[in-house]
């Protein structure tokens, strides 16, 4: 759950007239969740969103499973991976997915898109794993930066411009079910609790809308349905927008403003956690803290049977005090059915240690992940042996 935004020129009151200096109207859209039950936003567009000009090829755009992997711990030995298409779109490598959501790494060489994206099957979620740019979509200019979690509300039409000469990376959630603030940091009526780790001030909203009224030539809109992209092509730039307001909107969330919760003996991951996507799966923050202090107490996880979820993590910074030979930008994923924990001699190693600086994000799905045969080239074989 967001909060109530609103950015630029809107009317008093909803679905009423309202016309420009040369008395024309704007046209009004509602962006709505869950058919009219959800948050939606209203947005007042100065060319029409239906003005479609022409509609182009479509072209297949999937993955296919890797089959007969087994119930397996694995390891994903990312840390050097490289995407094979230079733009967003084609750089985007789906590694893992399950009937709710797809995970995918995405390192393009391009600082720029020439074409702008719209996810028509589910809400995205970015993690910038490296690099500072600026996402423009007909809710404006959204600036982002290393450590940030992008939360990009589906159908929203953006376009991601890099702002300086250092490769992105991204790690790219996306999810059939919207992605939120967690539901119990919130009161009854939506607002983040104190004792939440985080707080409305670390939500940033899009900053500024820019006029593109005087924008030349057909604008190219790629849309992801189905596994497949269909190509429309606009007269008039989509972000020709005057104002809008609401709840629905994409907003950016940093794991630097993350505050850990402690306490005297070993947290469950729950106290991490810091997206929710009902029934799918939950985002979880790893960020640098102060361990337990209880004066028995053990650091390194317990071990852990999950029998009703799997777990992702994927390492950005620092070393995790409860595995070994994991590199930046690598994964592990422990399935539900088989138990988990520390690597041998990382239990005794934590004890009197008093605080960690790594920084990991965790995905905790609902539904089993598989993976994709892009992961074959990146699979460690003996991971599944490392607790001999």
């Amino acid at each position: 759950m967001t909060y109530y935004y609103r950015l630029g020129n809107i009317p008093p009151k909803r679905h009423t007239q309202f016309r420009d200096p040369k008395g024309e109207l704007f046209h009004e859209e509602l962006v709505s969740s869950l058919g009219f039950s959800g948050i939606y936003s209203n947005i007042y567009h100065k060319n029409s969103p239906t003005k479609v000009k022409r509609i182009g090829e479509s072209q297949p755009y999937g993955f296919k499973k890797l089959e007969k992997y087994g119930l397996k711990m694995t390891h994903l030995m990312t840390s050097k991976f490289q995407s094979k298409g230079s733009d967003f779109l084609s750089a985007r490598v789906p590694l893992m997915f399950n009937s709710t959501c797809c995970i995918s790494l995405c390192y393009p060489k391009s600082f720029s898109m020439p074409y702008s994206f719209k996810n028509a099957d589910g809400d995205e979620m970015i993690y910038v794993y490296e690099g500072v740019g600026v996402l423009h979509s007909q809710f404006g200019a959204l600036n982002f930066k290393k450590g940030d979690y992008i939360v990009i509300p589906r159908t929203t039409i953006y376009q991601i411009e890099m702002e300086n000469e250092q490769p992105p990376k991204f790690l790219i959630v996306e999810s059939k079910s919207p992605i939120e603030t967690v539901g119990r940091y919130r009161n009854e009526l939506g607002q983040l609790l104190e004792h939440s780790p985080y707080c409305e001030r670390d939500l940033h909203p899009p900053t500024s809308l820019n006029d593109y009224s005087n924008h030349k030539g057909d604008v190219e809109v790629k849309i992801k349905k189905e596994n497949e992209l269909h190509s429309y092509f606009y007269g008039h730039h989509p972000f020709d927008v005057e104002g809008w307001d609401g709840f629905l909107y994409p907003y950016t969330f940093s794991i630097y403003d993350f505050e850990p919760i402690t306490g005297r003996i070993h947290q469950p991951p729950p106290v991490h956690q810091t997206f929710q996507a009902r029934g799918a799966f939950v985002v979880c923050s790893f960020v640098p803290r102060l361990f337990d202090y209880h004066p028995l107490s053990i650091p390194a996880p317990y071990n852990h049977s999950n029998i009703d979820s799997d777990e992702l993590l994927f390492y950005t910074e620092g070393e995790f005090m409860s595995r070994k030979g994991i590199e930046q930008g690598a994964f592990t994923l422990h399935p539900g059915g088989i138990p988990h924990g520390p690597h041998p001699g990382t239990v005794e190693k934590s004890i009197g240690k008093k605080e960690t600086k790594e920084y990991a994000v965790m995905i905790d799905t609902f539904a089993p992940l598989y993976l994709t045969e892009n992961c074959l080239p990146y699979i460690d074989e003996n991971y599944p042996y490392t607790w001999q």
